[in-house]
Parts: C-alpha cells; structure tokens; sequence
C-alpha cells in the first residue's frame, strides 16, 4: 500500500528522483528509480504501527524568514537554507575540522581520508556562529562543534568562549574522547569557557564494539574521558553509534552504564548508522536499524522496564514550545522536525527502579493541557491569562497518577512552580534524577525523504554563508564543501 509520494535520491549518483513511500508486510519501504542506475528498494521504518503513531504527532513548521539562498531546482538541490525549508535551526553545527586521530571503519564525516585540510579559521568560525545567531525570527540557542575531531585544534577552548560571546546559550563538542582522557586539564577548562555538554561516541561497555567500529579497544580511553569530566563537573551525552551485528546487543548495556554515572551523564542519544561516508553500499539492508527496532532492542533488554510505547517523536514536544510562547508573549524556538526523525524518553531513577515518565504522567492529556491553555491565553489576551494559567495548575494533578509517581519526584510542585511562577529553573530538579534517552535516525541516500529533509532541525553554518540540512549535508554536500574551502596537506 503506497502511504505518500515523495522525492529521494539515487544513491549511485544522488540524482534527485521520484519515490514512493509504502507498506509491506507490516515495515514501511521506500522505492525509487534512477534513469540511469535503476531501481532502488530500501527500508524506511522497520514497524508500520509505529510509524502510524508518529505521524500522529506532526507539527509543521513556518522555517525561517530569512532564507541564505533561493530555490534552484528539487529539494535538496541549493540547500542553504531556502525558502522551502519548513523548520527552524534547533542546533547548529560547525566543522571546525577535518583532521581526526581515528580512522574508524564507520564515520558518517569520511573523516581523516581527504587529501587536504578544512579547518576554518578563527574569525570564519565567528562569521558561521553570526549566522546562526542571524535566523529570524528567532535565533538559533545551541551550538555543536564537530569535525573531524574537534579536541585535534589547539584553540577549541577560545573557540567555546567565542560561542558564548556570540550569544549562544548552550554549546557542545561531539568527541571520541581521546584528548579528554589523555588530558586531565582539558575538560576543566572546556567547563571554565563555559561549555555545557560533551556530546561523547560511546560503543558498548565492551571491548569488541569499539574493535569493530572504531579499529582498537577505546573503552579503556572512554572510561577515563568520562573521569576527567566527572571531576570537572562537565555533563557528558552518550552517543553509540548503532550498527546491527556489531553493537546492538548492548543497547541496554548502555543505558545501564548511564543510570550507573548518573551523576554526569545526562542522557543517551543513540545513532543508527548512517550509510554515508565508508560504510560499503553492500551493508545497507543487513546492518540498517530504524527507531522502531531500537525501541524493541531497549524494551527487550531492559526486560520491559522501558517500552516502546515510553518513546514519543521529538516533534510531540511542541505544545510545550507553544505554551511557552503564550505565557512569554514572544516566538520561542520550535521543534518542528518531521515526526519520523527521533524519538524520545525520560525515565526517572528512583534508587534501583527504573521509571519512564509515561508510567506516571498521562502525556497526551499534559499536551493537550499546554495547547488548550495557550489557545486561551491568545484569545483572552493580558488579563485573561492569570485565569488561564490558575485553571491550568488545578487541572494539572490529573495528568499525574500519584499512585505511580516515584514518592521523591514533587512533579507536580516543580511544574506549578513553571506554570505560576514561570520559573523554568525548577525543571533542573526533574533533571536531577532522570535520563533522557533518545535515538535519531539520520538519512542517507539510500532511504533519503525530501519531506524530512525540508523539515530537518539540526543544520550545519558553512564558510560561504549557507546553512544545510544535517542529511543533505553527509549524503552531498560534505566533499564539495571541504574540496571548496580546504588546503593541501603539505602546507
């Protein structure tokens, strides 16, 4: 059964081609034909019913009001961003690099393969965070420094200092780790510049995911990163790169080392491998994994303490964004990413228990709560919003199952506390014991849906002014980019 009609790529010579998205035997494929290759039939979702519930949650978006470059053929031809582009930028990327000290058999970035050197300088760096921080109508909050590896430059400190300076309230580095373990000072200084989050590849809690996926046993070296940035009071996220056959089985394993370093792990983001870069195009259907398989791997190996039904798209979120824009008057950033792009849960520890928040709050009534209250606040303008909100705090124990709720979470006073007070810093007390696991599934060539891509949240700033897409970037634009701005090795 055909469910939509979209565009995609061919993966041999990422000519843009009709495709079509349909059901087959409870997964969804899609197919497509290239005039030159010929036909491609891939996995798109590995659960139909899944993906029926996602799709309940789709929020489209208005994008941005100042497109960088104007429409020139089919999406994601001249991606920049352009007018076609339905969502904001949620968080920015920068390659600060191409030079990395691993060269792992899976790298999204064909990282460390190039003949010559993208490194932006210092004051290109500061031109891509300005236009970032340009967007309309409203900026972009956070920013990631990626690469490469992104410790291999010797002024990343400056540079964290300089994401501050220009505004952005939240910046991350994504590492292997290796510098951070072999340099105790480094993350106290990454803290000291006001870095927020070390966004760190972690495999598996064995020695053979890392042998497979990154050539040598780095769980040694990760375990001592974690250390160093355990004493500097640096929140890490971990983010396994998800390959079926070579760390599948230790999805729970993983979740569990979270929940074991609470105190410095703040969440999991698992990453389906993404058959772009140096994975062999012959690997695509035997190691593809798509959210809803993972979220099968977690219920299955965390003996159903999360399920999938705990996990909601990203985009569910979106009632919260527009609450707050009621009570705040102004636009607030939107995650309005297609509803097949990532899921997510909180859970809660409770000493040894294990809790989702789904177990304990009825989310679709909270969602509904949020959007009936701020519908009642655009209507009823300035005074009618005390009501609103006075309304709202009643109705809000009865989205909360007390008997449920771990005894030492006061939900619903840090939430009244939000609603009331508007003060959003006593989220930081639900934080404090939960773990945000989550799980994105970037596209490649192969599965790759114009639908998402025009919907995607997470961009990369570029030196010529352009702002692309995460999945246009890795499945075409890397190589053209690098070869553009990039040096020759000898010099």
């Amino acid at each position: 059964m055909v469910i939509k009609k979209t565009k995609s790529l061919c993966p041999e010579c990422l000519r843009v081609v009709d495709a079509e998205v349909f059901e087959d035997q409870e997964k969804i494929m899609i197919k497509k034909t290239c005039p030159e290759h010929g036909e491609f039939e891939n996995t798109y979702w590995q659960g139909s019913e899944a993906y029926s519930f996602a799709a309940n949650y789709d929020h489209p978006g208005e994008g941005i009001s100042n497109p960088r470059t104007t429409i020139d053929g089919e999406c994601p031809q001249n991606c920049g961003l352009c007018a076609e582009h339905e969502s904001q930028t949620i968080l920015g990327l920068i390659d600060v690099t191409n030079r990395c000290n691993l060269r792992c058999p899976i790298c999204f970035a064909n990282a460390a393969v190039s003949k010559s050197l993208y490194e932006p300088s210092y004051e290109e760096i500061r031109q891509m965070l300005r236009n970032l921080r340009a967007n309309q109508p409203v900026s972009t909050p956070a920013i990631q420094y990626a690469g490469g590896e992104p410790t291999v430059r010797k002024d990343l400190v400056e540079l964290v200092k300089l994401a501050k300076e220009e505004g952005f309230s939240h910046t991350q580095i994504a590492t292997n780790g290796i510098k951070l373990a072999k340099d105790p000072e480094l993350a106290q200084k990454l803290k000291d510049a006001s870095l927020n989050t070390v966004y760190l590849q972690f495999d598996g809690v064995t020695e053979e995911p890392y042998i497979a996926a990154r050539g040598r046993n780095l769980l040694p070296t990760k375990l001592e990163a974690i250390e160093n940035c355990r004493k500097a009071d640096l929140g890490i996220v971990l983010v396994p790169t998800l390959v079926k056959g070579i760390n599948d089985d230790q999805v729970g394993d993983i979740i569990q080392f979270a929940i074991d370093n609470l105190d410095i792990i703040r969440g999991v983001n698992f990453q389906p491998v993404s058959f772009a870069g140096r994975t062999p195009a012959d690997e695509v259907e035997k190691q593809r994994i798509t959210i809803p398989k993972f979220q099968k791997l977690v219920e299955e190996q965390t003996e159903g303490k999360i399920g999938c039904n705990d996990f909601y798209p990203a985009s569910s979120v979106i009632p919260v964004t527009d609450f707050v824009e009621a009570i705040e008057g102004e636009e607030q950033i939107a995650i309005t990413c297609h509803p097949h792009c990532g899921a997510a849960t909180y859970v809660f520890i409770d000493g040894d228990e294990v809790i989702p928040i789904t177990r304990f709050v009825d989310v679709d009534r909270f969602f509904d709560l949020l959007s009936r209250s701020s519908d009642d606040i655009k209507d009823g303008g300035i005074i009618g919003k005390a009501k609103v909100l006075s309304r709202a705090t009643m109705e809000l124990p009865k989205t909360i199952d007390r008997d449920k709720k771990p005894e030492s979470l006061d939900l619903t006073g840090i939430l009244t506390k939000v609603f009331k007070e508007r003060s959003y810093s006593a989220l930081g007390d639900f934080h404090h014991k939960t773990l945000l696991i989550s799980c994105m599934h970037f596209m490649d060539p192969w599965n790759f849906d114009q639908d998402r891509v025009k919907r995607c949240v997470i961009h990369y700033a570029v030196p010529d002014g352009r702002i692309i897409p995460f999945c246009s970037m890795n499945a075409i634009y890397r190589s053209e980019i690098e070869k553009k701005f990039a040096k020759p090795l000898k010099q």
